[in-house]
């Protein structure tokens, strides 16, 4: 899968997925017959599968951050001249 459709593929995909395609990943490189080339591959795709885990919980993180008392968003400006 070409780098560009994979992350087309990310921003659709949801953290839960994420995680689970992580799992497989994991699981496919403690098999036996897995040849070395086949887990490089693999590690390489984790990382960047890491990568998009983190930023998606880092835009949850920072939405979070913004919530005011009564639970509404606040604007990132607002928050930033307090």
């Amino acid at each position: 899968m070409s780098q560009k459709k994979q992350q087309e593929n990310e921003k659709e995909q949801s953290l839960e997925e994420a995680f689970q395609e992580l799992e497989e990943m994991i699981e496919k490189m403690q098999q036996r017959e897995v040849t070395l080339e086949e887990t490089f591959a693999l590690y390489e795709q984790g990382i960047r599968k890491l990568k998009f885990c983190n930023q998606k919980i880092d835009k949850v993180e920072k939405k979070m951050l913004l919530l005011n008392e009564q639970g509404e968003l606040e604007p990132l400006g607002e928050l930033e001249t307090e």
